[in-house]
Parts: structure tokens; sequence; C-alpha cells
């Protein structure tokens, strides 16, 4: 069991789910109240997605994340800022045409993936170790082994902490490759991604056999979407790790009730101290993840 256990909020995502939820926070202003939020709440780590103002949809847009990064220093110098570097790999596969991206493709290289990181230089954004089937449909995440290298490799270069998202069992093993090729700082840093489809569900079996995989020292958490994001947090503190909530991932408190970043983060917090964990706050969230202290 982890005694001292790391709250990261993911605060919007990129997802479609704007009009499932009255308050999505959609704009610059709106995610970084988000992050204010979520870190009154108890979250050490804001895990930060920005959208297009204008449509709701995700963004790649270096502005966009600049604003969001600056309005919540503004207010809190502390939190750590976790920015997401996973967007650029969304292939809809053309029934009629396979061959042609279809409508809601967005493909870049690895250098125009990390530009907003390149020019806002982060404590941590996220590295997504592998491709899947995403959801049902015709939606294809693509992460190819060469695009991932070269992120890790420029992000290390950086001094960004990269976040390893697994979505399932071969990511991790690639994850864990990139580890044994030198491309991660120590100590690495995992995230267990469960519940999407078609990557590893969320069960208390799937969590227990990755965490068994991660190499020695390393430092992970661990999520379940939807209504089984509370239970993941409970398994993966009994586990021995960290725990993620938010929006991105989960849009209500209960059934029938619409859920905020921080009251999801408080409720969070409440079952981590149940089992008679603490939470950490920021800088000692640093000291556990090798970030340099404030």
């Amino acid at each position: 069991m982890n005694r001292e256990v790391i709250v990261t909020c993911a605060v919007t995502g990129a997802g479609d789910t704007v009009d499932k939820h009255p308050s999505i926070p959609v704009t610059p202003k709106q995610i970084a109240e988000a992050c204010l939020e979520a870190a009154d709440a108890g979250a050490a780590i804001t895990h930060i997605h920005v959208r297009d103002p204008q449509t709701g949809k995700g963004s790649r847009e270096t502005a966009l994340y600049a604003e969001v990064v600056e309005r919540v220093r503004e207010r809190n110098s502390d939190v750590i800022l976790n920015l997401t570097a996973g967007m650029g790999g969304d292939l809809v596969v053309d029934d009629e045409n396979p061959a042609v991206p279809g409508e809601g493709s967005d493909l870049v290289n690895a250098k125009t993936r990390l530009l907003h990181i390149e020019a806002l230089q982060p404590e941590i954004c996220t590295l997504d170790c592998g491709s899947m089937n995403f959801g049902d449909g015709n939606a294809v995440v693509l992460q190819t082994p060469n695009v991932l290298r070269h992120m890790a490799r420029r992000v290390q270069e950086l001094g960004v902490k990269p976040e390893m998202e697994v979505f399932d069992t071969g990511h991790l093993w690639f994850a864990k490759q990139l580890v044994a090729e030198g491309l991660i700082d120590a100590p690495p840093m995992f995230q267990l991604c469960l519940g999407i489809p078609w990557g590893a569900p969320a069960d208390t079996a799937s969590m227990a056999h990755m965490a068994q995989q991660l190499p020695s020292g390393a430092v992970w958490a661990g999520f379940g979407i939807s209504r089984m994001q509370m239970p993941m947090v409970a398994q993966a503190v009994l586990l021995g790790g960290h725990v993620r909530v938010g929006l991105e991932d989960n849009l209500y408190l209960e059934k029938g009730v619409h859920a905020s970043n921080g009251t999801l983060v408080e409720k969070a917090v409440r079952i981590i101290s149940d089992l008679g964990a603490k939470v950490c706050n920021p800088a000692e969230a640093r000291t556990k993840l090798g970030l340099a202290a404030k």
C-alpha cells in the first residue's frame, strides 16, 4: 500500500464531452480556473489539454496553453503543471477509402507535437506509449516507436519529465524499453490508463498485473474512466501507486450528479484518507518525482 499519495487532476481532456456536461472547461480562463479549483481541493498535479474556444474541440495551439499556464501561475506558483503532448496522432479510417485519412484525423510529426512543450517547458508532459483502437468505430491513435523515441529524446533534452501513459501491456513493454535505452531519466513516471476501449480494462487484475511489470524505482499512478474512476483510486493506493481523477475521465460524482474537478479531487482525497494514507502537497510530489524544488 502507498501511504503518501500524489493526486493528479485531468481537468478537461480533448474528448467529445462538451454537450454531455454543463460545465466542461473550454476556454483558457475556464481551464485555468479548473486547475486552481483542483489544486485547492488537494491535487498536487494538474494535467492540461486545451480546446478551441469556439468549437470546444481539442487543440494543439501553443497560445492557448500559454494563456492557461499564465493564468494559473498568476494565482498559484506551486501546483505542478503537466501539459499533454498526446495531440497529433489521431487517425480516422474512411470505410470507403481507407488509404486517405478521414474527417477528424490530426496527424503531425514529433516536432510539431512538441511545439508547446518547447515554448513553455512545463515540469511534466505526457508521452503516450503506443498505438491503439480508440473506442468503437474507426478512430485509431498512432504512436509509432520512432515518433516516441524522437519525442522522448527531445523532452529529455529540454529537462521536462515525461509521464509515460500506458493503455495496455504492449505500451508498458515499450515504455520500459525507452527506460532501458536511457531516454527516460530516473525515476521513470508511469500512468496506467484503464478502461478505454480497446485498451486494458479497469479492473483489479489488469492494474495489478501492469503494476507488477514496472521497473524497480518507478513512480506510477493509475486511473479508470467513468464509473470505475473511484474504485481505481482505491485500487491504485492499495497496490502502491498514486491516483488520477478529473473531468477528462469521468463526468459524474455519483449516478445522475454531474461532478466538478474540485468535487472529484475532494472525493479521491476522502478515499485516500479513509484508507489510512495522506495526500502529498506539490513540494512532496516534486521530491518523489525527482523534480527541481520550487
